[in-house]
């Protein structure tokens, strides 16, 4: 998928996930090239990559599947991981939103 960064960034899972009481799809990629080390892509970039897929393939996918979550979440790793299963060595930067009108609205985490 297309980000500002131009990093790679593969979409690996959605879910639907009604455990904090209420809905929140989350859409969780793999970016190979995040991390904190020099030549990684850190937190300040990839927030602004976590953004745009909101915008560009959440706020779609919501639509087409007429969903109304309370939240949706993106994340990033570099790696595939399970999902709820600690991954100490992984890097995941994590973002949540609402949406307003077709539009993501920072949540913070």
């Amino acid at each position: 998928m297309a980000v500002p960064s131009g990093q790679p960034v593969y979409l690996s899972d959605v879910l639907l996930d009604n455990n904090p009481g209420e809905l929140w799809v989350r859409f969780r990629f793999v970016a190979p090239k995040i991390g904190s080390d020099v030549g990684r892509i850190g937190y300040d970039v990839a927030s602004v990559d976590m953004e745009h897929l909101c915008h560009t393939l959440a706020v779609a996918y919501v639509a087409e599947y007429d969903l109304e979550p309370a939240r949706v979440v993106i994340s990033l790793s570099d790696r595939p991981t399970e999902f709820g299963q600690a991954a100490p060595d992984a890097t995941q930067y994590f973002e949540a939103y609402r949406l307003e009108q077709a539009q993501c609205i920072w949540e913070g985490l």
